[in-house]
């Protein structure tokens, strides 16, 4: 089995483990100042951050087109095919509708196409489960199962420190948006899991407050102490990212991915503030990599 996804799943691999495991990411492209970025060939996300805190413009995101991941499914179906395609949430990209639509393009090919119902580091996550599982040997519907149960337990949050990504790019109610900037309120965002689209959580006055929110957050789901996986993620804010670290290493017995940057297209649409995290019980990961 193979794999394909896009840019916006935050995969922490290598290339080398990417082959290995046979997941073949399609990139999402951004708009800035009317010249248009491939993500992860044309540009770095660190590369794209800096032009966005020196642009006036605001930038414009678009998904790989149907036809281009047609001609993806077809080149990986001469080698093998069947194909599980895994992309970021319906709720907040087209990815997914174009993936539905390319595996219709190719009847001859066994295209599975996988609403991960999140973003980043939690979509990221299912992605590479179900490649080591198939690499395993599972079956197909054994690993479909698998990845409900991740989705099902996976959580993400996020703070940033101005809206104005958020409004322009629609992800926000404009009103809210528009009055949380006045007051100079930071949100606390989550990602629900019926639609996989974002919703308030909170809202606090400071950004160094929104960090503690998050992780207050996390507290309502698990107590303290409790045994999870957790990944920090951030757009262009490094040190929001550690400070955010801390907070969640001083509540949880954390099993820590790296931090990294967030996918330059995601960015996009929340500006270079950001800091988010991704966190799940441990024991999911545990229960599936047993059988791995």
């Amino acid at each position: 089995m193979q794999f394909v996804t896009d840019s916006g799943t935050d995969l922490t691999l290598s290339p080398a483990q990417l082959a290995d495991l046979n997941i073949h990411v399609v990139p999402l492209t951004v708009t800035l100042d009317e010249k248009s970025y491939r993500e992860g060939l044309d540009i770095q996300p660190e590369d794209f951050y800096r032009l966005l805190e020196a642009s006036d413009s605001l930038p414009l995101t678009s998904q790989p087109a149907a036809g281009e991941l047609a001609e993806k499914y077809r080149q990986l179906a001469a080698n093998d095919p069947d194909i599980m395609s895994i992309h970021i949430s319906s709720g907040l990209s087209g990815t997914v509708n174009a993936a539905r639509l390319a595996a219709e393009m190719v009847p001859e090919v066994d295209v599975s196409v996988v609403d991960s119902k999140t973003l980043s580091a939690a979509a990221g996550w299912q992605v590479e489960m179900a490649a080591r599982a198939a690499q395993a040997g599972w079956s197909k519907d054994r690993i479909m199962s698998m990845l409900d149960g991740i989705s099902a337990a996976s959580d993400s949050l996020y703070t940033l420190k101005e809206l104005k990504y958020l409004i322009h790019g629609g992800r926000i109610g404009h009103m809210k948006g528009l009055i949380a900037s006045v007051l100079n309120i930071k949100p606390i965002i989550g990602v629900e899991k019926l639609a996989g689209t974002y919703e308030q959580l909170g809202q606090v006055r400071t950004f160094k407050r929104a960090m503690v929110g998050i992780v207050d957050q996390m507290a309502k789901q698990y107590a303290p102490g409790s045994a999870l996986r957790v990944q920090v993620m951030h757009a262009f804010n490094l040190e929001g990212a550690d400070n955010l670290r801390q907070h969640v290493d001083q509540r949880f017995d954390c099993s820590w991915l790296p931090t990294r940057t967030i996918s330059l297209v995601l960015g996009a649409h929340t500006g270079p503030s950001l800091v988010a995290v991704a966190f799940a019980p441990q024991a999911v990961f545990k229960d599936v990599t047993s059988g791995i």
